[in-house]
């Protein structure tokens, strides 16, 4: 069976994009091989669902390969993790990858930024403006399937990041899309939504707003696993399908902010 591509990007016309860019799992075999994650544990640092919520957008950018083949969300520099501490303690290495392996893992990195922003200058040509639902998810269960869940306190349901933008810009816009993810009927209760708490973005959204400051806001969007058994990958498909209207739900605010002079 061939290969997937590394990204799949999907244009339509609105001046919303969801990315998805930790959805994958598929590695090529030269780093299947080399891999020491087996992968039940590659999957539980990976994004299931978030392909799915990015159906809520025309323009979407899906990641087919897995954040351990390419790290899409890291420097270039650290995109392939070398050591444990790269990627939250885990061996993933059978041995240090080769310098041949590491190199082709960066040419996918390299054309996905190029192909980004290709895709955003288009985008900024001809809206103008333009926002990024950038979409992830976070265990809250390191300790055990069975050991007490992560601080609530520190760890709300979703985490708005806007530690890469220039807030002052963007403002209208992130006020908004928290404000109607906060008021948003979740089977008869309000998600716990706060900002900057948990997560404030990674390179994504540097990049995007290194790059389009005033023209491109990027907004990481991380759902805690609550919908999931992150150990065993299980979920509640009702609790992933009302995830999905809620995120929906802010669409109409964030694009009227858009629209305001």
């Amino acid at each position: 069976m061939s290969l997937p591509p590394y990204c799949i990007f999907r244009r339509g016309r609105s001046p919303i994009v969801a990315a998805a860019i930790h959805q994958g799992h598929a590695t090529r075999q030269a780093v299947r091989a080399a891999l020491a994650l087996d992968d039940r544990g590659q999957l539980q640092e990976e994004d299931p669902f978030s392909a799915e919520w990015a159906q809520i957008a025309k323009t979407q950018i899906i990641g087919l390969r897995s954040r351990f083949e390419v790290d899409l969300n890291r420097p270039r520099n650290k995109a392939v993790y070398q050591r444990p501490e790269d990627a939250w303690g885990l061996n993933v290495w059978r041995e240090p990858p080769s310098t041949d392996l590491v190199a082709e893992s960066l040419s996918e990195y390299d054309a996905f930024y190029a192909a980004i922003e290709s895709l955003f200058r288009e985008l900024v040509g001809q809206h103008g403006k333009v926002v990024v639902y950038d979409l992830h998810t976070y265990n809250h269960r390191r300790e055990g399937r069975d050991a007490v869940p992560a601080d609530v306190a520190a760890n709300p349901e979703v985490n708005i990041g806007t530690g890469t933008m220039e807030r002052r810009y963007w403002a209208p816009v992130v006020d908004r899309l928290m404000s109607d993810l906060r008021n948003h009927d979740f089977n008869g209760r309000r998600l716990d939504v706060r900002e900057n708490v948990k997560f404030q973005g990674g390179e994504f959204g540097r990049w995007i707003h290194a790059t389009f400051p005033r023209q491109v806001c990027s907004i990481a969007i991380e759902v805690k696993k609550f919908f999931m058994d992150e150990w065993s990958g299980e979920a509640d498909l009702d609790e992933v399908e009302r995830i999905y209207h809620a995120l929906q739900s802010t669409l109409p605010g964030v694009a009227a902010e858009l629209e305001r002079p």
